[in-house]
């Protein structure tokens, strides 16, 4: 059995290797000057606030960010308004719940992964996405999707909807053909 002093040492010395972690992916992206930010498996449980000081000058440079794996709660307005050149957003196996409001404003977005997360209620901005090809919310507890929404945007090819518990009335919804593919518990 681990006293607590031992605990505290192992705790503290895990969270400066999680921490240490992140500062090395970072500053590869900006010192490679590297259009892809991963900081997948890094035990955040938000987006660091110093991260964004760091990526300043090159955040329009960025095109792929995998915040994959953490234990992310939330993510923040300033995030899309920083990463506006954003094209790939792999927020996968988090715990959110939400999206800000300002993800309808990604005008270049084409691929938002929010698979394994805590989500109840579609994110509805993600309609407002004109540039949106894929959209996977796979293994969340989403009952009901805005068909309606969803097949008036121009560039929808694929929506994952596996793993949800959708009422029956969207489950009859999703057997009618669109111009994207379904992935729900019925093949497209």
């Amino acid at each position: 059995m681990m006293n607590s002093s031992a605990f505290r040492k192992t705790y503290t010395r895990k969270m400066a290797e999680a921490v240490a972690n992140v500062a090395r992916r970072i500053n590869a992206t900006v010192e490679e000057g590297k259009d892809i930010l991963d900081l997948s498996n890094c035990q955040l449980i938000s987006f660091p606030d110093g991260v964004f000081k760091v990526l300043r000058t090159v955040s329009e440079n960025i095109r792929v960010i995998t915040l994959a794996d953490n234990e992310m709660k939330a993510i923040s307005s300033k995030f899309f308004s920083t990463f506006t050149q954003l094209r790939e957003l792999d927020l996968q196996g988090n715990v959110l719940t939400k999206l800000p409001d300002t993800v309808g404003e990604m005008e270049h977005l084409t691929s938002i992964n929010l698979a394994n997360n805590s989500f109840s209620v579609f994110p509805d901005k993600l309609t407002e996405i004109a540039t949106l090809e894929k959209i996977d919310l796979e293994g969340n507890s989403v009952t009901e999707i805005p068909l309606e929404k969803l097949s008036t945007m121009p560039a929808l090819k694929c929506l994952n909807v596996k793993s949800n518990p959708l009422d029956s009335n969207t489950q009859s919804a999703l057997k009618c053909p669109y111009k994207f593919d379904i992935l729900s518990t019925s093949k497209c």
